[in-house]
């Protein structure tokens, strides 16, 4: 069921974006494990516009908000106006159900304060009143990692908010070549249409709960986020919450394969997304070239995988 349904939205992006299977793989995976996705890469490499055709094929309502230093918080929120003779609440673009957040790391540390009551607990609260956002309610992020000039890096509370950061990487040249030729005319976005909605969404969610994991799998991913924490380049490893985000990331990508359990393989395709922004490598080792990616694939070295029959 989950497995058709990836098939029928990956082919719908796959009009729009060319050679980012994994990307959108990962993404969809995010969106089953309820999650929110940071894409960190260079400008030009179709961050937004992945953004967007996702939204458009799970047929969900889609803003984008271009962050900036003078970004209020409640230009995300919303704000009460007093309009004939009472108080009247104007949502923000926040009330919605993919929410792109570009250039994030270019608004305040206020601003972005401003979205973690939505992506950890699905609502927003103004004024001393708590509004739920409709499910499913998904942010995507997205960051130069290149220029940091007039820049506001998240801190690592609002980094652990985000179950996945991706990277999308510049296309081989013959995708570069499928995408010059689609663009030739008008973008192919224009003209794309849904192939799913919010309740189809919400359906592929609740179906996630009923994957298999073994105790040993259980064991293995914690035995994983344990390992960054004991790496002696580490000044703070991966939290319990990544282990969560671990699990549940690992058991999207057992359902988009069709399987209605995980193998350590799912985890494994998993760790660097999930656990290389949650990690913070010490600064002398920084200098020297260390990076996150390095401990985890230290941490998927060192961790014994399980290799009894699974499945």
């Amino acid at each position: 069921m989950i497995e058709a349904w990836y098939a029928r939205v990956a082919q719908n992006v796959e009009r729009v974006m060319v050679g980012q299977e994994e990307a959108l793989r990962l993404m969809l995976a995010g969106v089953l494990a309820g999650g929110h996705v940071l894409l960190e890469d260079v400008p030009g490499t179709g961050k937004t516009t992945l953004a967007r055709a996702l939204a458009v094929s799970l047929g969900l309502g889609f803003k984008r908000v271009q962050f900036t230093p003078d970004l209020l918080p409640s230009d995300l929120t919303g704000v009460n106006v007093w309009q004939d003779g009472t108080f009247r609440f104007v949502p923000g673009p926040v009330f919605t159900q993919v929410l792109l957040a570009d250039e994030i790391n270019r608004a305040t540390p206020k601003t972005q304060s401003a979205l973690l009551e939505a992506m950890a607990e699905g609502q927003v609260t103004v004024d001393g009143e708590t509004r739920p956002l409709e499910a499913p309610f998904f942010v995507v992020a997205t960051q130069n990692p290149i220029e940091m000039d007039g820049t506001f890096p998240l801190p690592e509370a609002q980094l652990d908010r985000f179950l996945l950061r991706l990277r999308l990487g510049y296309p081989a040249a013959e995708e570069e070549v499928r995408m010059l030729e689609r663009l030739r005319a008008r973008h192919p976005i224009e003209a794309l249409e849904p192939v799913s909605d919010a309740a189809e969404v919400r359906s592929m969610q609740q179906a996630l709960a009923g994957l298999r994991m073994e105790p040993e799998l259980v064991r293995y991913v914690v035995d994983l986020v344990r390992a960054t924490r004991s790496d002696p380049d580490v000044a703070l490893g991966a939290s319990p919450r990544a282990a969560l985000a671990l699990q549940r990331t690992a058991m999207a990508l057992a359902a988009l394969a069709g399987r209605d359990y995980v193998l350590p393989d799912d985890v494994k395709r998993a760790a660097g997304p999930v656990l290389e922004h949650r990690i913070i490598v010490r600064p002398e080792v920084r200098i020297e070239g260390v990076t996150a990616a390095e401990v985890v694939t230290r941490a998927l070295a060192a961790v014994a995988v399980p290799t009894e029959e699974l499945g």
